[in-house]
């Protein structure tokens, strides 16, 4: 068996998969590969450090993204890949799952750390378990070895415009048993909020709706997005539910986390704990997103929100 394989819905995230796919390489002494079905982002892969990248086909305005499961299984099966690394997004996790069935392959999902154990010539992969509460360590026992890697776990392998690789263009026409017969924009307020380099929080503590705008601007002048506990979403409806952060929401991994009036309870900790940099603003000073914040200020967001937007224009300005 050789090589490690990398598939990931978007550019950024193959770079990152690249960069721990480079390392497991290394060390089992295989060719790293990437798939992907733009042209444009062979060449970023190839110049990220991969040895090879398999061009898919365009895809018919009919078909997703299952329609290539075919294809990279046949190849995976002629191959025998030892690992297959997938990003952990909505539409990732559902090619990685498919692809291990049809492999009769294991797979282990939402993985926070990848290594390699020389020893038993496997991949061990650490997840969280019980919410966050511990770690799990596991091994899949079969080849080739699957595991999903959420977006941001791993910073992007760096550009070598010495690096030379080849490319290799697949013939085979994408196929599926499923057909798209209609596509319609879901409506959003902001975009995907786990790309986002600096998210604003909003939690119980803003008690009016319109005190979001405020939120918006701060997010805007500082690049960002916005995001929101799950009380917000679910009991108040002000904001759409893909922009809750937490357990049963997202899961985000910005450089900038700013809570406003969130108290940090577990639930939403869990979506939070791998951001750089951490603020909160809340009147109760024992809220428990204090404990994990770099930076907090205990006060009301009637009066220290404006004061931050005004200190943030003064330094645009």
């Amino acid at each position: 068996m050789a090589g490690v394989w990398i598939l990931a819905e978007y550019v950024e995230q193959s770079k990152e998969l690249l960069n721990v796919g480079r390392e497991l390489a290394g060390q089992v002494g295989v060719e790293l590969a990437a798939w992907t079905w733009n042209p444009d982002w062979a060449d970023e892969c190839l110049a990220h450090g991969a040895d090879e990248v398999f061009l898919l086909p365009p895809l018919g305005l009919d078909q997703g993204l299952d329609a290539y499961i075919p294809i990279i299984a046949e190849k995976a099966k002629a191959i025998l890949p030892e690992i297959i690394l997938v990003s952990s997004t909505l539409k990732g996790k559902e090619l990685a799952a498919r692809l291990a069935g049809r492999l009769d392959a294991g797979m282990a999902s939402e993985c926070q750390g990848l290594r390699w154990d020389g020893e038993k010539n496997s991949l061990l992969a650490e997840r969280l378990l019980y919410g966050g509460a511990g770690v799990q360590t596991i091994s899949c026992l079969g080849r080739p070895q699957i595991a999903t890697v959420p977006p941001r776990t791993y910073e992007s392998a760096p550009r070598s415009e010495a690096k030379s690789g080849r490319l290799t263009e697949i013939s085979e026409p994408p196929s599926s048993q499923v057909a798209i017969l209609e596509r319609k924009a879901r409506e959003h307020q902001a975009q995907d909020i786990t790309r986002a380099r600096a998210v604003v929080c909003v939690g119980r503590g803003m008690e009016n709706k319109p005190d979001l705008e405020k939120a918006r601007e701060l997010a805007g002048l500082i690049g960002g997005e916005v995001g929101c506990t799950r009380p917000i979403a679910e009991e108040l409806h002000w904001m759409p539910e893909d922009t809750c952060i937490g357990l049963s929401g997202k899961i985000i991994k910005p450089d900038l986390y700013i809570g406003l009036g969130v108290s940090g309870q577990i639930q939403h900790l869990i979506g939070t704990r791998d951001a750089r940099v951490v603020c909160a603003v809340n009147t109760d000073e024992n809220a428990p997103i204090f404990a994990g914040a770099d930076y907090g200020i205990v006060g009301d967001l009637n009066e220290i929100l404006p004061m931050l937007l005004e200190e943030i224009r003064a330094v645009k300005r």
